[in-house]
């Protein structure tokens, strides 16, 4: 116990005080080197204070400048093992060069010319065996402290570069346990990094069992989606966490005190390929332009934000109706062009925070009357399906009037495309939300036919996991409470995508318009929503509770349907897409009202939401949208007129 004491006092000392005492040790040790070597060339031990003096001064002469200047001082007393015995080899080799040089080439009288061969060597063994024993003091004897929480036991997968990378940051925390190593290369088996065995793949049932592993850390940052998918599927089975390591580049990237290991990312849970854009279509399209977002602040706005300041634009108008989300996303983009500006001279990106919502006709007027810009993307939107259902009039205003008048200011202002966010939820609607989205389409559609100089188009994509309720974060949370999960159908199945696809496929597209286009995205096949779930509960190294499971950890537990919502989404109205210059990009034409019926529909539209009549705007969306079916039904509507309607109404 007296020994952990000291270990644990020398930790806490400041860090001038642990150099310092590095720095003494080694004074000691040029001195110690230099009496037993001339204890080895004579046989006798000689006083320090008579002829051995200026041997032992002359080392300290030459070791301590060489050993400051070459970095021998700056690694961390705790971790002192590794990186100053690689620091030790070329100091040594410089010391024994000069030392050799002074004492046996030169020679110094009185002194053997021996000595200036053997005290280096000698140097050098005291130097590595105080080093490997401080490492063993501070770090191993701690470890087994008596009352410690014992490390948690992990493999790595995949035994190249970033798995030895891995390694190596885990040893220096000390808050994990490597405990194995998994790769598919047969050549490894049996061989060892850092002193740690190396299995193969196929027996990573056996070896993590025998092992007792904890959790499983994917360091294959370069594997195809499709091998990621074989491995996960391997692994699911075992009632272990998987976590995966990012890209080396993304690493290099991130910020100081950011976690290197994250949860597995939505591809890997999906198992499809990510959507790749075309980049320099991309870059063309947005380079040097000032370019406008509405919805700045949202998940998929935010994302846009992002991408479109990777293709240096000259000026990005952020426009937004929430004070905080525009403060969030300005303060993030001005960070990540402080960086990039710091080490480029093209030309900086300024930025122009705006606040204003798109349902304010004179102020998107003025905005865009003010700054001109050239590309305007609109993804300012109501996309909570049932908060919509339950505050249709303001889903209608801002979904159907907000996106009209941003695409009228852009016409009269002469903005060169417009682009409109849309969603696979307006194809063949069943709740208000979708129904809006539809409309909104075919109005962009409709104002499309009758202009000539503003390209307007819109992109429909499926669910977008990581933005605001999406399933994924909530099934974390409620994983970490323990359970259950809530399904509101076992059957129901949605497309999926990343908000980075989603972004970078908006900008995209919007570079292929050439007005009144719908973009999809081919999206593969839908996901069961249950199937999700059951992936994460079992990569979280936990189980499902059912009747075949009765004692396993997360429940799964269907709750119904939510008003509006429908079990299976779809792309496209018609079953004829059209391709593009994107392998995975279509093109949809599809019908809409001309613009002088639709412009009576739309008047009919705002009489109804003044005077509050949710059931009469309910039924003009039916009217211009014939494929809408709303899950919700009348009662539900007169309901919510009667909570909605307007002080001096009264319902009988």
């Amino acid at each position: 116990m007296r020994l952990f004491s000291v270990a644990k006092n020398v930790l806490d000392m400041p860090r001038w005080a642990k150099r310092t005492l590095i720095v003494l040790t080694d004074i000691s040790l040029c001195i110690l080197a230099v009496w037993v070597a001339y204890f080895l060339r004579l046989s006798v031990w000689v006083p320090l204070y008579d002829d051995a003096a200026p041997a032992a001064i002359g080392s300290l002469l030459i070791a301590l400048p060489i050993f400051g200047l070459m970095g021998l001082y700056r690694p961390v007393l705790r971790y002192i093992e590794g990186a100053s015995v690689n620091h030790i080899v070329p100091a040594l080799l410089v010391y024994s060069l000069v030392y050799f040089v002074v004492f046996t080439a030169w020679s110094v009288p009185n002194i053997p010319r021996t000595i200036g061969v053997i005290q280096p060597v000698l140097l050098f063994v005291f130097m590595v065996l105080v080093r490997v024993a401080a490492r063993y003091l501070l770090t191993e004897l701690l470890d087994r402290q008596e009352g410690m929480i014992p490390l948690k036991r992990v493999m790595i997968y995949g035994a190249g570069v970033s798995g030895r990378q891995l390694a190596a940051a885990i040893d220096s925390h000390r808050e994990m346990k490597v405990v194995g190593f998994l790769d598919d290369d047969r050549r490894l088996k049996g061989a060892t990094i850092r002193g740690i065995r190396i299995y193969l793949a196929d027996q990573v049932m056996h070896v993590v069992d025998r092992l007792d592993v904890d959790e499983v850390l994917l360091a294959i940052p370069s594997a195809t989606q499709r091998r990621r998918n074989e491995i996960l599927a391997n692994l699911r089975s075992l009632r272990v966490t998987v976590r995966t390591l990012p890209d080396l580049m993304e690493m290099a990237l991130a910020d100081e005190g950011s976690d290197r290991l994250t949860d597995l990312d939505i591809d890997d849970l999906l198992g499809r390929d990510p959507v790749l854009p075309d980049r320099s279509v991309m870059d063309a399209h947005v380079r040097g332009q000032v370019i406008l977002v509405t919805g700045a602040g949202g998940s998929i706005g935010s994302e846009l934000c992002r991408q479109i300041v990777a293709s240096r634009p000259m000026q990005l108008l952020l426009v937004e109706s929430s004070e905080f989300a525009l403060y969030s996303i300005h303060r993030e983009l001005e960070i990540i062009l402080q960086a990039r500006d710091n080490e480029t001279e093209n030309r900086k990106t300024i930025l122009i925070p705006l606040l204003g919502s798109v349902q304010d006709e004179d102020r998107m007027n003025a905005i865009v009357g003010a700054w001109r810009p050239s590309h305007v993307y609109h993804a300012a939107a109501y996309k909570h399906v049932p908060l919509v259902e339950h505050n249709p009039i303001q889903g209608i205003c801002n979904n159907v009037f907000g996106t009209i008048n941003v695409a009228n200011c852009c016409v009269r202002h002469g903005v060169e495309h417009f682009v409109l966010v849309s969603t696979d939820k307006a194809v063949r609607p069943t709740n208000i939300m979708g129904a809006t989205k539809r409309l909104a389409e075919m109005a962009l559609q409709s104002i499309a036919d009758q202009c000539t100089t503003t390209r307007l188009s819109m992109v429909r994509f499926g669910n977008v996991l990581g933005s605001s309720g999406s399933v994924v974060p909530l099934f974390r949370q409620q994983i970490m409470a323990g359970g259950p999960i809530t399904i509101t159908d076992m059957r129901i199945t949605r497309f999926f995508m990343s908000i980075p696809e989603a972004a970078q496929l908006v900008i995209q597209a919007g570079a292929m318009a050439s007005g009144g286009e719908v973009f999809v995205l081919d999206m593969g096949e839908p996901v069961r929503i249950v199937d999700l779930a059951r992936n994460i509960v079992e990569l979280s190294g936990l189980t499902i509770k059912d009747e075949e499971n009765p004692f396993g950890d997360i429940e799964l537990r269907q709750i119904g349907l939510r008003p509006g919502e429908k079990l299976y989404e779809e792309l496209l109205i018609e079953d004829a897409p059209i391709d593009t210059g994107h392998p995975r990009i279509r093109k949809a034409i599809e019908a809409f009202l001309p613009h002088d019926q639709l412009s009576i529909k739309l008047t009919e539209l705002r009489t109804a939401i003044s005077k509050a009549d949710v059931v009469h705007c309910k039924q003009i969306l039916c009217d211009i949208i014939p494929e809408f079916q709303s899950n919700a039904g009348v009662f539900d509507y007169v309901h919510l007129q009667s909570r909605l309607l307007l002080p001096e109404k009264n319902v009988g």
